[in-house]
């Protein structure tokens, strides 16, 4: 799968188009409208951000798989970074109801993982366990801003459908390269199809909190 680029806030903007590697300079310059429009004493945290994202990119070193295992290995980037959106937001959220239904995506999303890996190894590539870089950057920013200024449920909803229409982004772009056949295919575009109906709620939620 081709690296992909995301575009700004996505509860405002298209749908943007997904990276899961690249350079830190690049990575950065597609953060959210809501990073870079942080405050002064929000961006305090620019300076762990750029030591962490650093470090990730010196490990994030693996010969690339190629074929279906390529766009397999690509997608588990970004179901990897659902699991762990949905994770923090378990730990974030002080709303029960909203909790049990993050805890749900978290096993959803485990479950989605589970099963991309299994047709991963099956094309003799090692699991994948890993998030995209700009997913730990972003998760960074938000909880040091939320150590700073605290997060409303409104603001964590907007993390998730910024996360889940970016995971979708992936999806669509997997399903584009025309790699996938058969049974993974159908499984792709099966977490596709949950994956949407997600973000819908997700948008319904968010706007229940005006």
């Amino acid at each position: 799968m081709k690296n992909n680029q995301s575009a700004a806030d996505p509860t405002t903007a298209a749908t943007p188009r997904p990276q899961g590697r690249g350079s830190l300079g690049t990575l950065l310059g597609q953060l959210p409208a809501t990073i870079k429009n942080a405050s002064t004493t929000q961006k305090i945290v620019g300076g762990t951000l750029l030591a962490a994202g650093i470090a990730l990119l010196a490990r994030q070193k693996k010969a690339a798989p190629s074929g279906p295992a390529a766009t397999l290995d690509e997608l588990l980037y970004f179901v990897n970074d659902r699991i762990e959106g949905y994770e923090r937001a378990v730990s974030t959220s002080e709303d029960p109801q909203l909790r049990g239904y993050y805890k749900q995506l978290v096993s959803q999303s485990q479950q989605f993982a589970t099963d991309l890996n299994t047709y991963l190894t099956r094309e003799g590539s090692p699991r994948e366990t890993r998030t995209t870089l700009k997913g730990k950057l972003y998760r960074t920013f938000l909880d040091a801003q939320a150590a700073v200024t605290g997060h409303s449920e409104k603001s964590l909803l907007a993390f998730n459908i910024h996360g889940e229409t970016w995971a979708l982004k992936a999806y669509e772009e997997a399903l584009a390269d025309q790699t996938l056949t058969g049974p993974v295919r159908q499984a792709v575009e099966r977490q596709q199809t949950l994956s949407q109906q997600t973000l819908e709620r997700l948008k319904k939620l968010v706007e229940k909190q005006d």
